[in-house]
């Protein structure tokens, strides 16, 4: 490749990673797998997938698991969207 050919290369390739940088996180989305289990997407970098009496078993608990989140707030962490994490 010609020193031109490789820069016009280089400019596609940051050009074309910058658009993957930028890209929105997926939306929040319902599927059911191919198993037959109900997967949410759009929490975080993989789905949640369920069966769906472990969907309701859990929905049930919704109170517990929103009083727990109450009492603990100062021991647990949230993640800022957009934000990547840092090693500890």
């Amino acid at each position: 490749m010609s020193e031109d050919e490789l820069r016009k290369e280089l400019e596609r390739l940051k050009a074309e990673n910058e658009a993957l940088k930028n890209k929105k996180a997926p939306a929040f989305g319902l599927k059911v797998s191919e198993k037959g289990a109900l997967s949410v997407y759009g929490l975080g970098r993989f789905p949640v997938t369920l069966y769906k009496e472990q969907w309701h078993k859990l929905l049930d608990q919704a109170d517990d698991i929103r009083a727990f989140i109450k009492e603990n707030d100062a021991k647990l962490k949230a993640k800022v969207v957009g934000e990547k994490p840092v090693a500890t």
